[in-house]
């Protein structure tokens, strides 16, 4: 005859499969709630990065727009991944608010050619505008300049504007 401590031990046995399958799914639900969660509440680069309107209007501003200063520096992290960074000076050199601003640089080969196109916001929803005759440095990261740059500069110029209603 079997002693009560081992018949639980034998069920606990059997029921140890079923429990490590209920946890599991239990995990897995968390998980794929989470992700849902972060979905929805962080949009996509396409939704996020909507295009500032850039008509008549904001191109003929665009004009008081100066970019000053660039500068460029690399640097590697730890898992020796190379970043560029492309900094300077916006200046508003107009009598409008800046409310936000889209730019586009562009880096060149050494036949001219584009061979690296970026879009960044450099004044938003993060940023305070950028008041008439107001300097505002601004620093972008890249991840990767092809090898076929041509070492120079890149091309920084108003691709996007909302400008504060007078």
């Amino acid at each position: 005859m079997a002693e009560p401590g081992e018949d639980r031990d034998a069920q606990h046995r059997r029921d140890m499969p079923v429990m490590f399958i209920a946890g599991a799914i239990v995990v897995a639900i968390c998980l794929a709630g989470l992700v849902f969660l972060i979905h929805i509440s962080q949009p996509s680069g396409a939704v996020a990065a909507k295009q500032l309107p850039f008509g008549a209007a904001e191109q003929s501003y665009a004009e008081h727009i100066q970019f000053a200063n660039i500068q460029m520096a690399r640097a590697k992290n730890m898992l020796d991944q190379e970043f560029t960074y492309v900094g300077g000076t916006i200046e508003n050199e107009g009598t409008q608010t800046v409310k936000a601003m889209d730019v586009l640089i562009e880096f060149r080969d050494p036949f001219n050619q584009v061979i690296l196109r970026d879009t960044e916001r450099l004044i938003g929803a993060s940023t305070n505008p950028l008041g008439p005759s107001q300097p505002r440095d601004f620093q972008v990261t890249l991840e990767h300049i092809p090898e076929q740059w041509n070492q120079q500069y890149p091309s920084i110029r108003v691709t996007g504007l909302i400008l504060q209603a007078r």
